[in-house]
């Protein structure tokens, strides 16, 4: 039982970098981030909009983030099964 796992390979690698894209662009997002809370006037409605889009940007990452450690684990697990069956008995 031999799979090829590149391709599944090259999808977590895939998955991985979009995790890592996500982290850049939370941490742009954040970098425009006022400290303080105004509780008045259009800064407080730029502020709940940033925290809509911080909240999705987090459970976008975190939900992928989880995706491709099970998936990466998977693969690793799937690999070191076929090395196991595959070594040779003299």
């Amino acid at each position: 039982m031999n799979f090829n796992l590149l391709p599944y390979a090259v999808s977590w690698g895939v998955l991985a970098i979009v995790v890592v894209v996500l982290i850049i662009y939370r941490k742009s997002l954040t970098n425009r981030e006022d400290d303080s809370i105004h509780l008045e006037g259009t800064v407080a409605k730029d502020q709940v909009a940033l925290d809509h889009k911080l909240a999705s940007v987090d459970r976008w990452g975190k939900l992928l983030t989880i995706i491709a450690v099970v998936y990466g684990l998977a693969l690793a697990g799937i690999y070191l099964y076929q090395v196991w069956t595959n070594v040779p008995t003299y």
